[in-house]
């Protein structure tokens, strides 16, 4: 409860500011957008401020620990990495809940997320090497991700939004697939190993390591399932232009 007290005066001041670039892209960054694609536009801005900048954060304080592992005391900059994501995750949250109240798939995704960090950083305070691991192979695609998303979005009206989609397309979902399909499980694998081999004594509780186990190996699955559409649609796409070529 304590380390929950100290910490409440870092949550609104991160919400704000992640509240504060969602507002801006509203009304100044994409103010001339259409009102359909704005508010995705607005998420995938809070996005880019979180995804890349997290990972140099998260990268930075694991390796200013060296006593890092899956069941050690998360230091405090390990901490404040965890309150800046949860601040972002939640701002995503009410963005969703808002604008998208029926995407149940990304609502139960910023949930179940939130309820690792939150776990992770005030419930047990410990475990913050495999959460902030996790964080790493999950926004380092983020930066690729948001501006295919943008592209995305406007490539029908905009032509250079059209040329983005289709040279950022292969290279991001052959990124992605290395590290949700590869990279992912390969670390998830470790962290089970650990914790189902019982050497930590059992310091972080089992239902929440298998709980964070349980939301990261669906999160896995559904990101490999989202990818392979992606690849199929991208397949269907290039051949249909190579059929209107040959005609």
């Amino acid at each position: 409860m304590e380390t929950l007290i100290k910490s409440l005066p870092d949550l609104p001041i991160l919400f704000s500011f992640f509240l504060t670039i969602y507002l801006a892209a509203h009304f100044l960054v994409f103010r001339n957008w259409s009102p359909k694609i704005r508010p995705e536009a607005a998420s995938c801005l809070i996005s880019i401020f979180h995804g890349t900048p997290a990972v140099f954060l998260a990268t930075h304080a694991l390796f200013t620990n060296p006593n890092r592992g899956f069941s050690s005391l998360n230091t405090k900059t390990e901490a404040s990495v965890l309150d800046y994501s949860i601040s972002y995750f939640l701002m995503d949250l009410i963005h969703y809940l808002i604008f998208s109240p029926s995407d149940i798939l990304f609502i139960g995704h910023h949930l179940a997320t939130l309820f690792v960090f939150v776990t992770c950083r005030y419930l047990v305070a410990r475990g913050a090497y495999a959460v902030l691991m996790l964080l790493i192979l999950a926004e380092v695609t983020s930066a690729c991700q948001n501006a295919w998303t943008l592209a995305n979005a406007r490539r029908i009206d905009v032509e250079f939004a059209a040329k983005v989609y289709d040279f950022l397309s292969l290279p991001f979902y052959a990124f992605y697939s290395v590290v949700r399909g590869i990279l992912g499980p390969y670390f998830v694998y470790q962290m089970g190993a650990f914790f189902i081999s019982g050497v930590d004594g059992g310091i972080i509780p089992k239902w929440i390591w298998v709980s964070w186990l349980f939301v990261v190996v669906i999160a896995i699955s559904v990101s490999i399932l989202w990818v392979t559409n992606l690849w199929v649609q991208l397949y269907r796409e290039r051949s249909a232009k190579l059929e209107k070529k040959s005609t």
